[in-house]
């Protein structure tokens, strides 16, 4: 069998089979590597700079490995592009023809046995839910795979999807009447025959935090797992190996659990749940409500951590308990009662608005109590109230749960080294990788694993700017957003628009789109959050000339080549916000194990956003452009100079006449 250098240099079948086709030597690297790590059973950590194509360097030996292999994406829209555009390629001129599935999560499909319920529930009455179910029910009996992405008839946040979606505490597995037509169930049977299953890193984290016999879990065993765009592994690991309470989730399990009991005193004489149900609702609203207040009353953009107030909230927090274990009970008698003489499926729904309830009350007492290592926190969502316990370090979990679970495991992404200390510490290890390898349990010298960075074949000098002015006020500054704004209209004027104003927070978003709404009445100007980020995006490309004022949603994850995207603004240095709960346990934690919170944490972190958002730039080997990091700290503080040494190599420049000079010779080069 032919390697995946083989395919993929001179000569190979990808040369031979795509007009254009140039191998690149990074990427004939990274297969070497990937193939490696595959074959030998060890871990790799590569960064690959854009323009490496990572994706193929990955792919083809995953292909040729002959083992089942998941590849895990940040985005739905990366596990689509995986799926239509590069398999495809590969099937075509390597003659292959693998089996691939894609796994998304389960709110994506529609569960069959809620939707007819809800098509029974009073609830479906209402004109709002009566227009989304004359749309939905001719799609329900025709559609092969239950995604509801296939429905464009029906927005993503229609009401309707949380009545009718399935998910991990609602499947009742095997012993769901419906369970042999079940979406979910095809799709994960489509997984257990397929070689290659594409998941994003959501689902494979709610997946791993499910492993066991729980209904909910949807991937089956799997020799390898390669994580695309890993440097979001942390986060997204933490929040599912933590626990999330909404006022939102708690409503739907109320409805649910009552509409099981409802069922159930009709068919075999249940006691009466009104009394029961109207307890829950009114001491959970009491609760959510004073978390509301008090968080409204401090910081709702950061939310609060528990550990200070906890006191106050034990009353309304014993109350709620003292009811959802009634209901409970309530539950588990119906069900009782239920067992072989009730129809099909009414005692499967009991026990699961059992499991469900005494499953709420078990987080809500973890989060309430606390732990050690964990931090209990509340914020505000648009539409909820939400409660969180969250472990402050994953490393462990990962280290045992995937690098030691699992025999072969690559992490991939453009940003995944950081700027080193003078003097490596046990936290920051030796390595430019050392920051993700600590965040990431994989300092352990038990594991095998090998580093490869390799840089992108773009040439940064000739292609970008890096601008730093010295001349504008600190970011902290009275005045900074109208500077700031008067220098980001000159840089729109000079290169004719196309242009990201990417800022670091709500407030910077609002504050910079407003100052500059007056200032380019020539240029569309296009504000995150007034329309989707796909529809958002659509129209950037197709003005051609428009500015995108956008916050840290935009930093990563966006693909816009050519001349629509020819200025990227970054407003200021992205450091985490140190009185967010999570960031301030987290700092906290590594302070009291000898370390340097900000040269551990919040500089590394910073420095992997910054590069992201550079990193929308330059996409293609034609690409020119200005990037203008508008914060004067660079120059000033100590940190700025191992900042400016993590972005790739472009030209430097803090002066708008060397910013001029550079256009013109870009634009003469075009």
């Amino acid at each position: 069998m032919a390697t995946a250098r083989q395919l993929l240099g001179p000569g190979g079948a990808l040369a031979q089979g795509l007009s254009g086709y140039e191998p690149r030597a990074g990427q004939l690297d990274m297969a070497d590597a990937v193939e490696r790590a595959l074959h030998d059973h060890r871990v790799l950590i590569c960064e690959a700079g854009t323009g490496t194509g990572k994706t193929l360097a990955y792919l083809v030996p995953a292909l040729q490995s002959g083992k089942k292999v998941v590849v895990s994406t940040a985005t739905r829209a990366l596990q689509q592009q995986l799926h239509d555009h590069d398999l495809p390629l590969l099937e075509r001129t390597l003659g292959l023809s693998p089996r691939v599935t894609v796994m998304k999560g389960l709110s994506n499909y529609v569960c069959l046995r809620r939707f007819e319920e809800f098509r029974r529930a009073p609830a479906s009455q209402a004109p709002q839910a009566e227009r989304a179910l004359a749309a939905v029910e001719p799609w329900v009996r025709q559609t092969e795979t239950g995604d509801i992405t296939e429905l464009e008839a029906l927005p993503e946040d229609e009401p309707l999807w949380a009545e009718i979606t399935a998910s991990s505490e609602t499947r009742l597995g095997a012993s769901c009447p419906h369970f042999a037509d079940c979406f979910v169930t095809r799709m994960r049977a489509e997984a257990e025959a397929a070689e290659l299953i594409i998941v994003n890193h959501h689902l494979f984290f709610a997946d791993l935090a499910l492993r066991g016999a729980h209904p909910g879990r949807v991937l089956p065993h799997y020799d390898a797992v390669i994580f695309d765009e890993a440097h979001q592994l942390e986060d997204t690991a933490a929040q599912f190996f933590g626990v999330r309470l909404s006022s939102a989730r708690l409503e739907r399990v109320l409805r649910d659990a009552g509409a099981a009991l409802v069922a159930a005193q009709g068919v075999v004489g249940a006691e009466d749940p009104a009394r029961c149900l109207e307890r829950c609702a009114s001491t959970t609203h009491a609760l959510f409500a004073q978390l509301a207040r008090r968080v409204r009353a401090e910081d709702p953009r950061l939310g609060l951590e528990l550990d200070d107030w906890q006191g106050e909230l034990l009353s309304h927090y014993h109350a709620l308990d003292d009811a959802w274990l009634s209901l409970t009970d309530a539950a588990g008698r119906a069900r009782q009662r239920a067992a072989g003489a009730a129809p099909p499926g009414l005692g499967a729904r009991l026990e699961l608005a059992e499991r469900r309830c005494q499953q709420l009350r078990d987080q809500l007492a973890s989060v309430v109590e606390g732990a050690r290592g964990w931090v209990s926190s509340v914020e505000l969502t648009a539409r909820s109230v939400v409660l969180k316990a969250t472990p402050i370090d994953v490393a462990e979990l990962l280290r045992e749960r995937v690098f030691e679970a699992t025999p072969s495991a690559v992490l991939t992404s453009a940003t995944l080294t950081t700027p080193g200390r003078s003097r490596p510490t046990e936290t920051s290890g030796g390595s430019a990788f050392g920051y993700l390898r600590a965040r990431l349990g994989l300092t352990s010298p038990e594991l095998q694993v090998d580093e490869l960075l390799v840089p992108s074949p773009f040439d940064f000098d000739r292609q970008a700017l890096l601008y730093t002015p010295r001349d504008l006020p600190a970011p902290s500054a009275a005045d900074f957003t109208e500077r700031a704004a008067a220098r980001i209209t000159e840089l729109v004027e000079l290169v004719g628009g196309g242009g990201f104003v990417l800022t670091t927070s709500l407030r910077s978003l609002r504050a910079l789109h407003a100052a500059l709404v007056a200032r380019l009445p020539g240029f569309p100007l296009l504000l995150q959050g007034e329309a989707p980020k796909p529809a958002l995006l659509e129209r950037f490309k197709a003005e051609g000339n428009a500015v995108l004022v956008a916050t840290l949603g935009f930093w990563e994850g966006v693909d816009v080549p050519g001349r629509e995207l020819q200025l990227v603004v970054l407003e200021k240095i992205p450091f985490v916000v140190p009185s967010d709960p999570m960031v301030r346990a987290r700092s906290l934690a590594l302070e009291r194990a000898g370390g340097n919170a900000f040269m551990d944490y919040h500089l590394p972190a910073a420095a992997l956003t910054l590069k992201q958002g550079f990193g929308r730039l330059i996409r293609t080997r034609t690409d020119y452009g200005i990037v203008a990091l508008l914060d004067e700290r660079v120059h000033r503080r100590g940190y700025g100079r191992r900042l400016l040494a993590a972005l790739p190599p472009a030209r430097r420049a803090s002066s708008l006449d060397e910013v001029r000079a550079f256009w013109s010779e870009a634009s003469a080069a075009r």
